[in-house]
């Protein structure tokens, strides 16, 4: 016998929509598989015809270049290493390989961190938002009715957005981490554990190991009538 971790209460195989975590996964998988290649296109057009995406200065509020040539090799490359990324982890959910997981949830990770530095630089430097708001283009949509909002509420409204974003990914995070747990037990399923309900688990034997065994046995002596 032995006490079950406290996290391990938390661990569900379930996930939104009632599907397993190993579908979630690999639906969330696919849907950032789009979204990157839909990029990927975008920027490759763009490459491809500058004309098309090519912002003047007066609309851009200022002299400077929107994309040069150096930038938008760099968003290919980091276009194509999220596809390569979220085709691993997708397939690795459906081939049951844990390991093919772990690059996808470290980038979760990584984008969890930079918004909530956003969250942190927001609620300690709130005098940011109207400077930034101030330097976005004349013509930007509805940059004078956000001007007129009262900076406290803005920076609540904006604080409240970034936090539903929050929880938002880290369920994400929790859907991909717990498809990781799944497949790693099934994979290293040298023991069955039984969780009781007084928060103690019992070690049962593999059951290849448990049919062998009941099979080795003598079959019982045979009937006989007195």
């Amino acid at each position: 016998m032995k006490m079950v971790a406290p996290w391990t209460r938390f661990y569900s195989n379930s996930c939104c929509l009632c599907c397993h975590v190993r579908t979630g996964t690999i639906l969330l998988g696919v849907w950032y598989l789009v979204i990157n290649a839909v990029v990927l296109l975008i920027l490759l057009s763009a490459l491809a015809d500058p004309d098309q995406y090519h912002f003047s200065s007066s609309e851009l509020g200022g002299d400077f270049e929107f994309m040069d040539d150096a930038n938008m090799c760099i968003a290919i490359a980091i276009s194509l290493l999220m596809i390569l990324i979220c085709a691993m982890a997708t397939y690795g959910a459906y081939k049951q390989h844990a390991a093919w997981i772990i690059p996808f949830f470290c980038y979760q990770i990584f984008d969890f961190a930079l918004n909530t530095l956003v969250a942190v630089t927001v609620l300690v430097y709130p005098n940011s938002i109207q400077e930034y708001i101030r330097q976005l283009p004349p013509n930007f949509p509805y940059k004078e009715d956000i001007m007129s909002v009262n900076p406290t509420c803005l920076v609540l409204i904006i604080l409240l957005f970034i936090s539903i974003i929050l929880a938002f990914k880290g369920y994400l995070i929790s859907c991909v981490w717990n498809c990781y747990r799944y497949i790693n037990g099934r994979n290293a399923s040298d023991v069955l554990v039984y969780v009781t309900s007084n928060d103690t688990t019992v070690l049962l034997p593999p059951y290849d190991d448990a049919a062998v065994n009941g099979a080795a046995k003598e079959p019982p002596p045979p009937y006989v009538s007195a």
